[in-house]
């Protein structure tokens, strides 16, 4: 019997995996203190709840991958501390992120999370890994479609060139 075969908590986790789940919690603890920021920032109701959403998405991540890296014999990184609450009111204008700047960045985030996971689902032979991030896939990708839902709804969105009618062709 190899060492592949059997129980998927007895197989060793590859390098890979390794470096993927050490990532992924190093860069959700980033991005949670990014998150909280944004909090702090939005004035945006609606925003605020899916950044919500994203803090939990990122403090769920941080558990999963730190409890199968100590599971494993290896140091999660280190959490950042919090940020301190701050009111809207009191962020100077000049320092203060719009709405439209923050639902942008999460946009942005959002995308890139699903091609990590999908990189990670790819080269993971552990099933634990990559069920793992087919669940952190599946829920980025709700949370991508509520923040499209919101970049149009409030006028945030700003699309490449749309291609509207076909042109005429040049006869040469």
């Amino acid at each position: 019997m190899g060492v592949l075969d059997g129980n998927p908590k007895d197989e060793p986790l590859h390098y890979g995996e390794i470096f993927d789940l050490w990532q992924v919690s190093a860069t959700a603890k980033m991005s949670l203190s990014a998150y909280q920021a944004f909090h702090f920032h939005a004035g945006d109701k609606d925003l605020k709840k899916i950044i919500d959403d994203l803090m939990d998405q990122a403090q769920h991540e941080i558990r999963e991958c730190d409890k199968l890296l100590k599971l494993n014999g290896f140091v999660p990184p280190p959490p950042l501390p919090d940020r301190p609450s701050v009111k809207l009111e009191d962020i100077p204008a000049g320092a203060r992120f719009s709405d439209q700047e923050i639902a942008a960045a999460l946009t942005s985030a959002v995308s890139l999370s699903l091609v990590v996971c999908s990189q990670i689902m790819g080269k993971s032979i552990h099933r634990d890994i990559g069920l793992l991030f087919t669940k952190i896939h599946t829920q980025m990708a709700a949370l991508g479609k509520d923040l499209l839902r919101i970049n149009k709804q409030k006028g945030w969105l700003v699309p490449p060139p749309l291609h509207l009618k076909n042109p005429e062709p040049v006869h040469a």
